[in-house]
């Protein structure tokens, strides 16, 4: 949409209200023929016509009625994208659009969003909060500029690690390894588990540490909450492998793994084959300088 095509449907608009020429046009600082070729242009182009003599003055016809309604929407949708260029592409009052795990929701997310808005607070941060293989499909659509998800992306993606999380058993509290310290993951080889679904990050990582273990999981129920497989766990509905910060949310028992594997990475992650925009840019710097390295 040109600039000219942009201006005439301006005009257009204008004289739909005014329903003048003269009074238009001056209202407009332009002269009454130029108006009229402005108008002439809009009419040639849509091959119909569209205002009609009043006694007044001018007044649209149905079709003219037509092009006003769909003329407003077009100007204030474009006023809209300007104006949202603009702040993206402003690194004091842009907006950043930041993805994020489930699982990060009360914890890792919000403190690095208090972080930020101390240090720029006229930065807005739009947040979806999401499963990983969506993060990663809307970071190559542009959707996300930034990420918070585990794993690491493969590809041309940065990573910045921001929280290593220690994997563990939740059992119910009248569990017959309650009281135990530390357990192998072949001890629950005949117990139900309660996990999150195929295609999640975090049951790729479960199903290696099961097969590594040799077991064969015998699955009882699938969330891709993992506060909700704590609850389902505390309830008595089988034992879940879960961060360790879950376990105990609503009365479970967090019994350590032997499996040297059992971690997680939680970490920043960008695509690197193009240039951040630049309140991104700015937050991943931030980031960056004054996270401690975990």
């Amino acid at each position: 949409m040109g600039p000219v095509l942009l201006r005439d449907l301006s005009w257009f608009v204008a004289l739909a209200d005014h329903r003048h020429m003269t009074d238009t046009a001056a209202i407009l600082g332009v002269s009454q023929p130029t108006l009229s070729r402005a108008l002439a242009r809009i009419e040639a182009e849509l091959g119909t016509r569209l205002f009609e003599r009043a006694p007044d003055g001018v007044a649209p016809n149905p079709n003219g009625d037509l092009v006003v309604a769909a003329a407003r929407e077009l100007l204030a949708r474009y006023e809209q994208l300007t104006t949202e260029l603009s702040a993206r592409l402003d690194p004091d009052g842009g907006v950043v659009r930041l993805a994020f795990l489930d699982s990060m929701a009360t914890s890792l997310v919000p403190q690095l969003l208090r972080a930020f808005h101390g240090h720029a607070p006229g930065v807005r941060v739009l947040l979806s909060q999401e499963p990983g293989h969506h993060i990663q499909a809307d970071l190559r659509t542009g959707a996300a500029e930034l990420a918070v998800t585990f794993p690491r992306p493969e590809g041309d993606f940065g990573w910045l690690p921001l929280q290593r999380e220690r994997l563990v058993l939740a059992v119910p509290p009248t569990h017959r390894l309650r009281e135990r310290k530390r357990v192998a993951l072949s001890e629950i080889a005949e117990e139900e588990l309660v996990i999150t679904p195929v295609g999640f990050g975090f049951r790729t990582l479960l199903d290696t540490l099961l097969t590594e273990a040799g077991v064969v999981p015998r699955i009882s129920f699938e969330s891709a909450d993992l506060a909700t497989i704590e609850g389902l766990v505390a309830a008595g509905l089988g034992v879940a492998v879960v961060p360790e910060q879950f376990a105990g949310l609503s009365g479970t028992v967090g019994i350590a793994l032997t499996a040297p594997a059992a971690r997680r990475t939680i970490g920043l992650t960008w695509r690197t084959d193009h240039t951040l925009a630049p309140a991104a840019a700015r937050f991943l710097a931030f980031i960056e300088s004054q996270w401690p390295e975990p």
